[in-house]
């Protein structure tokens, strides 16, 4: 099984650390970047045993057979991952 992402997804989740940090929610721009990293791991790492429901219809529009799945980093911190899957390869593309 893979995980990868769409290189928007990429790039958002780049600039994602740099947000948190300007924000304040990371006192340390190395905290927020391994916040980021660590996020992107448990993606790549778990996604393929995670509980997934079917995306509703409005996600329709970025492609057949959306489903997602949240992501839980803290008691107020949730983290939503839509993804398509590619039953043949066992993809799991991330949009």
């Amino acid at each position: 099984m893979k995980v990868l992402f769409l290189p928007e997804i990429e790039e958002y989740l780049y600039k994602l650390a740099e947000i948190l940090y300007q924000k304040e929610y990371f006192g340390f721009k190395e905290s927020a970047t391994k916040y980021v990293k660590d996020l992107v791991t448990e993606i790549t790492v778990s996604l393929p045993n995670k509980h997934k429901k079917i995306a509703p219809d409005y996600f329709s529009k970025y492609g057949k057979n959306m489903f997602y799945t949240s992501f839980k980093r803290s008691k107020n911190t949730q983290w939503y991952v839509f993804f398509t899957i590619y039953d043949k390869e066992q993809v799991y593309l991330v949009q």
